[in-house]
């Protein structure tokens, strides 16, 4: 658990090429490939383990001879990593994107071998650094303020077993886990490090949370009916607040965060005047711009989340936790629904053009 690892350097150097043979003009086998290549079950712990130095080299090119003037190829280097990864080179550019299994990027080209435009002489493959950044693919990402309860949900709606204890930052590390259908469906669902003020400039967890909710297919923003306060320095923030401060939070990392599918579940209905805390909340949501010249300025964001579904629920006693799971599915059904419809007449335009 606290081992997960979501960034790798890796050193990566193409094979040199074989010598040429310059009295039949022979040449020498072109140097091997590395290859990035995603695969299912691979993680960047496990590559970290196996190959404790991180050094990728392909194999030399084998020379021109007398008996095979054409040398062969230097033996490819495969490095097998989970889908999901953006490729980044020493200077922290994006040069390549692996999302599904089976996809393939040239981290490092072999070099030529020798021949009569290199005066027969073999050339080095390319070298260079690379950095594997792991953002998590699940289809539903929880975003909440430290001590809302995610864990605790993760814990009750699948068969993760996250660290749960009374103090904030109790995950500091992605915890992924799968909600079982009777009917065997199963949907991922990851429980992310806890967001606070100021995240989108880097403020605690900051980048490293916001870069696994881009990679999530629908956000369920998880807040406590009682309101939020980090600590006796911090401001204390009502249940209305926190999700504008977490809608905020999204919106000046990357706007788009916004346009995901979101539902919001209000946690710790088994608190003394939950209810009361509830109906208030409510009204709130209803009409958000009658309350917003109540609050601070630095509270407000540009736009508000229109959340599908707003589901009470608690943790502690299993209340409204099958609803939930009930919900979930159905929006992930809605949009996958939407998206089918959206390809069918991309097809149905091109046959039409065609």
């Amino acid at each position: 658990y606290g081992n997960f690892i979501d960034d790798l350097r890796l050193y990566v150097r193409g094979g040199t090429g074989g010598m040429g043979y310059p009295r039949l003009g022979g040449e020498g086998g072109r140097g091997g490939d590395v290859w990035l290549v995603a695969q299912e079950r691979a993680t960047l712990k496990s590559i970290k383990e196996r190959y404790p130095q991180k050094r990728f080299i392909a194999g030399t090119g084998a020379n021109s001879s007398v008996k095979a003037l054409k040398g062969e190829k230097g033996k490819d280097c495969e490095v097998h990593v989970p889908p999901g990864i953006s490729v980044l080179d020493d200077d922290g550019k994006k040069i390549g994107e692996l999302n599904g299994p089976g996809e393939r990027f040239l981290a490092a080209r072999g070099g030529l071998g020798g021949c009569l435009a290199t005066n027969f002489l073999p050339c080095k493959g390319q070298r260079r650094m690379v950095h594997l950044d792991l953002k998590l693919i699940a289809d539903v990402g929880l975003v909440g303020f430290p001590n809302a309860g995610k864990s605790s949900l993760l814990s009750k709606i699948s068969h993760a077993k996250p660290e749960i204890a009374s103090y904030a930052f109790t995950t500091i590390k992605p915890e992924l886990g799968k909600i079982m259908y009777a009917d065997y469906k199963q949907i991922l669902v990851a429980d992310l490090p806890g967001l606070i003020e100021g995240a989108h400039v880097n403020r605690g967890m900051g980048h490293k949370f916001l870069k696994h909710v881009e990679r999530t297919r629908h956000l369920l923003l998880v807040v406590d009916i009682s309101g939020f306060q980090l600590s006796s320095k911090t401001q204390y923030r009502t249940a209305f607040e926190t999700i504008l401060l977490l809608t905020k939070e999204l919106e000046l990392y990357k706007e788009e965060l916004l346009t995901k599918p979101a539902l919001l579940a209000i946690n710790k209905m088994d608190l003394p005047c939950a209810k009361d805390n509830l109906n208030e909340l409510l009204k709130q949501l209803q009409n958000p711009k009658d309350f917003l010249h109540l609050l601070q300025e630095e509270v407000i964001p540009e736009n508000t989340i229109d959340f599908r579904e707003i589901i009470p629920i608690s943790t502690y006693t299993g209340e409204g936790i099958e609803e939930l799971k009930a919900c979930v599915r159905k929006s992930l059904d809605e949009e996958a629904d939407k998206e089918n419809e959206e390809y069918r007449n991309k097809k149905l335009l091109l046959l039409q053009s065609s």
